[in-house]
């Protein structure tokens, strides 16, 4: 699926200057068909090209004719608003002197059209992705200009409850695969003047419309900026998913460490936007990018703003005792089996050797061994059909960690070591940053192997180097922690009550105002809070 053919430029908007769509460019012809055969020619291999001719009733009887894609309109639409609309015995007579094509087409224009959005078009590869996105083309003979009337429908999925994010208290909508459908769960929350979307295509085969929401006067005026000259830069055939997007835009690519955050709840890309974050939505896909991110936004859930503070710093800190036992789980076991033996209780050491006593592996093969077999069962679940999935990735579990220590290949506390850890990694709310610790997990094992504690300290020191280092469009990825914020720090590690948190994050916010007395809370660092109403 990945695009690797040719490649052009793409810096239009939704309206003009888009390259890439067939047909070239220039002019429509004034002569209807003419205009008509051009577009049978460019689209021979689209037989949902519908062209419906038909007669306006005026003394001259001028040719016009609807052009629209069966399987991207709304029949309904494409009926009652534009053909319906020209051959109803309802239609006020045009004037009498009104006999030009030009006068014809000014008519149609103010009175026949009753769709909610159209618009003049002149140039023949606007009117082509027009076309190509879901519109009707009404052409009229004698005039060189159309009108592309808003028909956008076909199959799309409904608006139900998140599947990667899920909360027990909470929103329950998600963003679907329609862009116009995400625009609108996200304006039913924000309900300001100042909050507004850019527009642009990108992909010079698939034209992909991809939104950029920001709050004006919040977001800061440089990343917005900057987030808009990332995607004005971005070149390739094809944007299938956001995931396009945020390897085209993220800061640092090397890095396992996700720069760009992504989420399927409306809640979350709302509180984010009031924080001066920008979400950018790209049609096709429910997943939305929120730039800047920073590390603690990975730790935090929308349930922990839903309910109360100490229950949602309790489970917050969870979370970060979770990965830390992720990333070094198993790393610690070898290390304390193979090289530290002394740091153990002499209880626990004799039971730990009685149970290795018959494994011909060292613990640092054993770990890999099991925890190889394990991301395979996990992957295999995740790929098998649903019904099965989930029954194979357990009962395979569980016979092969049966199997495995009856055979004498691993010990009885490997299986719990690996057991645990992979519990822990599924308390990671993100599923990003969960991936990230399942792969640093063998980097932290193998130092273990072969230098002890001493490996697992050289390496912490090179993580925290690097993700010291790391930022999101100019921010500090361990922001508010380095620099140092003190004041924000009341929603890093532990959330505290609403009425405390007065300041929005100044590392993405363009000012940091207060909130006025008598006024509801405003949101701090990690973006999925109730928010400014």
């Amino acid at each position: 699926m990945r695009s690797q053919g040719r490649r052009a430029r793409q810096n239009g908007t939704e309206t003009t200057g888009q390259r890439g769509v067939p047909g070239g460019s220039g002019q429509l012809d004034s002569e209807l068909e003419t205009n008509l055969s051009r577009i049978r020619t460019e689209l021979a291999s689209s037989p949902d090209l519908i062209v419906r001719k038909f007669t306006l009733r005026t003394e001259s009887r001028l040719p016009v004719a609807a052009v629209y894609l069966d399987s991207l309109t709304n029949k309904d639409n494409v009926n009652d608003f534009v053909i319906r609309s020209l051959l109803t015995p309802s239609l006020p007579e045009p004037p009498a002197d009104a006999e030009s094509p030009e006068e014809i087409f000014r008519y149609v224009c103010d009175n026949a059209l009753a769709v909610a959005q159209f618009e003049i078009v002149g140039n023949w590869t606007t009117m082509l992705l027009e076309l190509l996105t879901g519109k009707t083309i009404l052409l009229v003979d004698g005039w060189a200009e159309c009108i592309s009337g808003n028909t956008i429908g076909g199959e799309t999925r409904a608006v139900s409850e998140a599947s990667t994010q899920v909360v027990i208290r909470g929103p329950k909508d998600s963003f679907t695969e329609s862009v116009a459908t995400n625009v609108a769960l996200v304006r039913r929350r924000i309900r300001s003047p100042k909050f507004g979307f850019e527009a642009i295509k990108i992909g010079t085969i698939t034209q992909t419309t991809v939104v950029m929401m920001y709050i004006e006067g919040i977001a800061k005026n440089s990343i917005v900026q900057e987030v808009r000259t990332r995607l004005g830069k971005i070149d390739t055939d094809a944007i299938l998913e956001s995931g396009y997007i945020e390897e085209f835009i993220e800061d640092n690519w090397f890095s396992p460490f996700p720069t760009i955050y992504n989420t399927e709840r409306p809640d979350v890309v709302a509180a984010n936007l009031i924080e001066g974050r920008i979400a950018i939505l790209v049609d096709g896909t429910p997943f939305v990018l929120i730039a800047p991110t920073v590390l603690s936004q990975f730790f935090a859930a929308a349930e922990d703003y839903y309910q109360r503070y100490d229950i949602g710093s309790f489970i917050r800190l969870l979370r970060y005792m979770a990965f830390v036992i992720s990333l070094f789980g198993p790393a610690i076991y070898i290390a304390l089996t193979t090289f530290h033996q002394e740091m153990l209780p002499m209880a626990l050491l004799i039971n730990l050797t009685a149970a290795r006593e018959g494994v011909p592996f060292p613990a640092l093969i054993e770990a890999f061994a099991m925890e190889l077999c394990f991301e395979i069962l996990r992957e295999a679940g995740i790929r098998m059909p649903r019904a099965v999935g989930q029954a194979v990735s357990i009962v395979g579990a569980l016979v092969l960690g049966e199997a495995a220590v009856q055979a004498g290949i691993v010990s009885p506390i490997m299986v719990i070591v690996v057991a645990i850890t992979a519990i822990a990694n599924f308390s990671i709310p993100s599923y990003n940053l969960a991936i990230t610790a399942r792969m640093l997990r063998f980097l932290f094992m193998l130092a273990a192997g072969f230098l002890g504690f001493y490996g697992i300290v050289l390496g912490m020191i090179m993580l925290v180097a690097h993700i010291n280092s790391l930022r999101s469009f100019g921010v500090a990825f361990l922001s508010p922690i380095v620099p140092f914020r003190f004041k924000q720090m009341k929603d890093i590690f532990i959330r505290t009550p609403h009425w405390t948190i007065t300041e929005r994050p100044d590392e993405v916010a363009a000012d940091l105002v207060k909130t006025p007395p008598g006024e509801g809370p405003r949101t701090d660092t990690d973006g999925k809070g109730d928010g400014v109403t």
